[in-house]
């Protein structure tokens, strides 16, 4: 039930450092409550050939640039050969994949970016898992809290589906492609290999393999 909402279609979990995190849950919302504790844990773990541990509860792979006008608070982890630029605001709860790019003023709470994610030019990201190889567009942002602050649902083929969540932003599968500008509202989940276009409003599941034109107006990718 609920398949294509499920971790295993959504991710490809050989492409995360947090792989582990996945384990004992089924549904993406699932993970984000146990971000911290689990960047806690696995942060103990790492090789210190591999990483530094500049701060309490921060390891930054070695590999990694990291500008010092970033600003970082942990619990979090940034993989190898990630790029942390200019302004960059990592508020804690992050573990942000390999090869990752985080932008000139782009802020992140409470996340998780698998391997190859970018996020490079003013990005909100916030209670949202990002897939492997996606990528938001400059100014694009994820909307985590609902205007009247009640738990956030999933729109899912009629059904609405309790989070049990007051704080969810987005869902990206692997190689979600978000244009410019776009607002994908609380509890969006986005199919892998879907674009949406700029200047979007986004909400509810977007089907894997779609272009998202508008509201109303999704189509399949030939």
């Amino acid at each position: 039930m609920y398949e294509q909402l499920k971790n295993k279609t959504l991710f490809n979990l050989d492409e995360t450092i947090a792989k582990d995190i996945f384990k004992d849950v089924t549904f993406p919302w699932e993970v984000l409550p146990l971000i911290k504790d689990f960047i806690i844990t696995l942060g103990e773990s790492l090789p210190k050939e591999d990483y530094e541990h500049p701060e309490e509860d921060i390891w930054i792979a070695k590999t990694a640039s990291v500008a010092a006008t970033a600003s970082i608070s942990g619990p979090c982890i940034i993989g190898k050969n990630t790029e942390v630029r200019h302004c960059a605001f990592i508020r804690g709860s992050a573990i942000v994949g390999e090869n990752c790019v985080v932008g000139n003023s782009t802020e992140l709470k409470n996340v998780l970016l698998f391997n190859n994610v970018q996020v490079p030019h003013y990005n909100y990201v916030g209670d949202s898992i990002l897939g492997y190889k996606s990528h938001m567009g400059a100014g694009s942002i994820t909307s985590n809290v609902k205007s009247d602050k009640t738990q956030v649902t999933i729109q899912y083929e009629g059904d609405v589906i309790h989070t049990g969540l007051k704080k969810m932003g987005a869902v990206l599968g692997n190689y979600v492609e978000v244009g410019c500008n776009s607002v994908l509202n609380p509890g969006s989940v986005i199919g892998s290999n879907t674009t949406i276009y700029p200047l979007s409003m986004v909400r509810g599941f977007i089907p894997k393999g779609s272009i998202y034109k508008k509201q109303g107006e999704i189509v399949g990718k030939l």
